[in-house]
């Protein structure tokens, strides 16, 4: 297999916010602070924005001197522009050795100041969203370790949370297991992963191998899902993912209030057994023994009367612990895996 390296971020970091006052729009700065808060040194925003990650203000300069290693763009404004005092901050971190590591569509290399000052300091630019250079095709051949990828019934479901939630928990038992990102927020989460939906069609599969090598035969890599083998639109890169993963085990991750596909209002979501039956069926492509383990589902759009009810009715329908992640834990999922494996 041709030797390429995954994305790596140096920490810690100073999370930029600028003048995006909206916390839908900062979804990424929130979810870092929120996983790696220990990576997380402060944030920065323009005077008078009231947006608040939680973490210490800093300045350039503070950041330098409290051992920052990189500048992330923690917000994506509508349209993904950026504005003139964006590049002169950003410029500056550069200008002061801080590698600037950016998940929004456009490049860094578009702007010369930046580029400027970061070849005048030999801070690195790194486009969360741009993959490495010489992925492989996927061979299908099989890696030591173990592997758990989440599925979905559709996009936006919360893939990424049960992933991460998953790997805390697997870890917290005493299991070794590693989050794997393959999206831009979880990739600056981790500190690394690949961006699965920017790899050209033709090498996902081999993207995937790369982002979960061989390993130690009981460690576990969590894997960040992407799209749905539902969406009209998304498919292609959840099954690319499906097969270069090689999962030994998947959970399908489900929002309760959710009835079409984003996007494909024509399309309904699939029944949480439909997932599971198409995922194995095509996972089996690669992973012969490729089992469901759980469901964690997105109940927030479910009264409060309703939740533990509607989990409980979808545990005996389907033979599986199912919980909401971000409310109940994954410990169900875990000793489930644990008798499974």
């Amino acid at each position: 297999m041709t030797d390429v390296t995954q994305i790596e971020l140096r920490a810690p970091y100073l999370v930029f916010i600028g003048d995006t006052d909206v916390p839908s729009f900062a979804k990424t700065g929130f979810g870092i602070v929120q996983w790696r808060r220990q990576q997380v040194a402060g944030q920065l925003r323009f005077a008078g924005n009231s947006l608040d990650l939680g973490v210490p203000d800093m300045d350039i300069q503070q950041a330098v001197a409290a051992g920052v290693k990189s500048i992330l763009i923690g917000v994506a404004p509508i349209g993904g522009s950026v504005g003139p005092r964006w590049i002169s901050v950003l410029a500056e971190a550069a200008a002061a050795g801080l590698d600037v590591v950016n998940g929004l569509h456009l490049r860094l290399e578009d702007f010369p100041e930046i580029v400027a000052a970061a070849q005048a300091s030999g801070a690195a630019l790194v486009n969360v969203r741009v993959p490495p250079p010489g992925l492989p095709i996927g061979s299908g051949n099989k890696r030591s370790g173990r592997r758990l990828l989440m599925v979905g019934t559709d996009c936006a479901v919360g893939k990424k949370y049960s992933a991460l939630a998953l790997a805390a928990a697997m870890s917290g038992a005493g299991i070794n297991a590693s989050f794997r990102a393959t999206g831009q927020t979880g990739i600056m989460i981790a500190g690394n992963g690949m961006p699965i939906d920017a790899v050209v069609a033709d090498f996902i599969a081999g993207a995937a191998e790369v982002l979960t090598p061989d390993n130690d035969p009981q460690h576990w890599d969590v894997i960040e899902g992407q799209g749905s083998l539902f969406s009209p639109a998304y498919a292609g890169v959840s099954l690319g993912l499906l097969h270069g993963s090689q999962p030994d085990a998947i959970v399908v991750c489900h929002a309760a209030d959710r009835r079409n596909i984003i996007g494909s209002p024509q399309a309904r979501i699939p029944t949480i057994a439909e997932c599971i039956d198409l995922n194995l069926r095509c996972g089996r492509i690669t992973s012969a023994d490729i089992q469901c383990v759980g469901v964690c589902v997105n109940t927030t759009g479910l009264a409060a009367s309703e939740r533990e009810p509607y989990l409980a009715a979808l545990s005996t329908e389907l033979g599986l612990p199912c919980v909401d992640p971000m409310t109940d834990g994954c410990e169900p999922i875990v000793a489930h895996i644990r008798r499974c494996f």
